[in-house]
């Protein structure tokens, strides 16, 4: 896969747009603003390849990029509060028919804020995968805003937090810094 041949291919809205699915698919879950663009971004060396926000809840669609015949998909965030009800039934549903159409997802990147312990919207992602035997690998962004103390502190707590899910790989990640861009590139590359 090259990374530096990636483009945008489509957006979805409604579940009954989604088309059939062939091609792997690699996906980008997690709450609003927790830096799921940014990090897309990141890994591919784009600055405007995924729109950035720094209004949370402002990816509302599916977004799919072609990679050399791999889809890459940025998922709406989840959990951001001044949404109407009608607008998070609808990124529910969204959500639950991308993950329950019998897509070829090969793994899931399921992004949580370091500097926070993962919120119950996050914990209620990770088992849905998880129950649904989808492969995800959790990602802690904005580590390039805590201290090497308080990584170390967070990554200790962090196997704490995720022991129901068993050996879950959890890489710090910064967009800023690009630390954990590469290890990402290899689980991308492992699970394809």
């Amino acid at each position: 896969m090259n990374f530096n041949n990636i483009k945008f291919e489509t957006s979805y809205g409604v579940s009954a747009q989604l088309p059939p699915s062939a091609p792997a698919e690699i996906a980008f879950a997690g709450r609003s603003n927790v830096g799921k663009s940014s990090l897309i971004n990141k890994l591919f060396n784009r600055k405007n390849l995924a729109r950035v926000s720094s209004v949370p809840g402002k990816t509302v669609t599916i977004n799919f990029f072609d990679c050399d015949g791999i889809k890459i998909v940025d998922l709406p965030g989840y959990g951001y509060a001044k949404v109407s009800h009608s607008e998070k039934k609808r990124w529910a549903e969204l959500m639950e028919s991308y993950f329950q159409s019998g897509r070829n997802i090969k793994l899931v990147f399921q992004l949580v804020d370091m500097r926070h312990t993962p919120s119950d919207h996050d914990f209620d992602m990770m088992r849905f995968l998880q129950f649904n035997k989808i492969p995800f690998v959790v990602v802690m962004t904005k580590c390039d805003k805590l201290n090497k103390t308080e990584t170390a502190k967070r990554l200790e707590e962090i196997r704490t937090e995720l022991a129901e899910f068993g050996d879950i790989k959890a890489i710090p990640f910064s967009a800023t810094k690009g630390t954990g861009a590469e290890e990402i590139k290899a689980e991308m590359m492992k699970a394809i």
